[in-house]
């Protein structure tokens, strides 16, 4: 169990935070004279030089939204024209892939933080640059939203492993879709059919909440409050639900952790969003008094389930269920170990879970629920305390990475494991630096009373 630390304030991170820009900066630089672009996209390290590995090209957006935050938290100009020639010429068939249910992955994080900061007066406005982005994100929303699937209870935008499979992870792919509609775009279908995409996110919201999530409600055997499953898999002729299951954590009964951390981020980042509305805008879709309830109960749960079963540093195993851990006795009374002869920890899901902490805590005391609203905050800012230092942060100037010890897909035997270890450590992923360079953001911003950061900040 975390061991939170009540003591911690953002201010105790200056330091560390410039050091890490520092750190970032170091790296970005680093795979962009470095790496070979012929290859495909960045995706994790190997020995300390990112590779990549053939799935889908979803970890391009994070890829140059990193140089877009990396301007945003220091204003040096040289990242902001890399991520934004990078956008220009390379981003544009992520707007149109009918196949991946990653577009908030890839173009949130690049159209949407440049639109953000044009919106915010950090870059000059140009009408004609705020149309390009604006449309890129409502075609992007409007691709994403029509991987739909229908079922008994309502619909779900699938994985790309079919019409069948709802991932966890496509929480934070919602915003894709609600920035598509809170930009006006209409989407449509066969005849002209005009397709909500609020509707769509808010029902996918739902399903993620109803199946992705466990609530200690006796569901099956292992169900147990704030549980995730990576993978819901439902019967496509009948609409009803199957069973779940997981595609990179150890089975559908245990918690993959990095699903675990993109629900808590997700969920929490949506109740932010939805709260700005004008609560009569809610009413066709049920209203405000039945949406805020369903997210809120999964983005607690989820948060109470990290607490919970993640060591006292707060920095998760891959999966809380990961058949090694029985032999590392009470490995939840100490500090997890990266070297162990087991199990890998995974700090990619400790910098996404971090976000969705300390998302939930603000919302949580800004509704009057002060005390869980602190919980939640602080167990953030003791999850950073963690990343944001050795042996997590990665101070070797020949390492491409940002965050030591993340984990890609530990089923498929896919991280590197180093000579004469029986465990992959010490390498990076796209996706766990890009989440630490969000998350340093976010609590810099907080840090400097200035304009709180959200991905809807890209609409005004």
């Amino acid at each position: 169990m975390i061991q939170i630390n009540n003591g911690l304030q953002p201010a105790d991170f200056a330091t560390r935070l410039q050091q890490f820009w520092d750190l970032s900066a170091q790296k970005i630089n680093l795979i962009d004279t470095q790496y070979d672009a012929a290859k495909g996209s960045p995706v994790f390290t190997v020995q300390g030089q990112y590779t990549t590995r053939g799935w889908t090209e979803w970890t391009q957006g994070f890829q140059f939204g990193s140089s877009i935050l990396q301007f945003d938290a220091t204003g040096d100009s040289h990242f902001l024209e890399a991520g934004r020639q990078k956008t220009l010429t390379v981003m544009a068939p992520h707007i149109s892939h009918i196949g991946v249910h990653d577009h908030g992955f890839n173009n949130v994080s690049t159209y949407g933080n440049l639109l953000r900061l044009m919106r915010e007066g950090r870059i000059e406005f140009n009408e004609w640059e705020k149309n390009f982005y604006e449309l890129a994100l409502k075609i992007s929303g409007a691709v994403q939203a029509s991987r739909w699937t229908t079922m008994k209870t309502g619909g779900f935008i699938h994985s790309f492993n079919g019409p069948h499979s709802l991932f966890v992870d496509t929480i934070r792919s919602c915003r894709a879709v609600v920035l598509s509609h809170s930009l006006g775009h209409v989407f449509q279908g066969e005849g002209d059919v005009v397709i909500n995409l609020l509707d769509r996110a808010l029902q996918h919201m739902k399903a993620t909440a109803e199946y992705s999530v466990f609530y200690g409600e006796g569901r099956d055997t292992y169900d147990l409050w704030g549980r995730t499953a990576h993978e819901s898999v439902f019967n496509t002729k009948d609409g009803n639900f199957r069973c779940p299951n997981s595609q990179q954590g150890y089975t559908g009964f245990t918690t993959w952790t990095r699903g675990l951390a993109w629900a808590m981020c997700g969920f929490a980042e949506q109740l932010e969003y939805l709260d700005t509305f004008d609560k009569a805008d809610l009413e066709p879709f049920g209203g405000w008094d039945v949406i805020e309830p369903y997210l809120l109960k999964a983005a607690r749960a989820t948060c109470d389930f990290y607490i919970e079963h993640t060591p006292v540093n707060g920095i998760p195993y891959w999966d809380t269920g990961a058949p090694g851990l029985a032999r590392m006795g009470d490995y939840l009374s100490r500090e997890a170990d990266p070297y162990n002869d087991y199990e890998p920890v995974d700090s990619s899901a400790a910098a996404i879970g971090a976000q969705g902490l300390l998302r939930l805590g603000k919302y949580l005391s800004e509704k009057g629920d002060v005390e869980n609203g602190v919980r939640y905050w602080q167990a953030g800012l003791t999850v950073l305390d963690s990343l944001f230092s050795e042996p997590y942060l990665s101070t070797d100037p020949n390492h491409q990475g940002l965050i030591l010890h993340s984990i890609y897909h530990r089923p498929n035997g896919w991280d590197y494991v180093p000579e004469g270890s029986k465990i992959p450590y010490g390498e990076s992923s796209m996706w766990g630096d890009y989440h630490a360079r969000e998350v340093a953001l976010y609590l810099q911003r907080m840090l400097n009373n200035e304009k709180y950061y959200t991905f809807y900040g890209a609409l005004s």
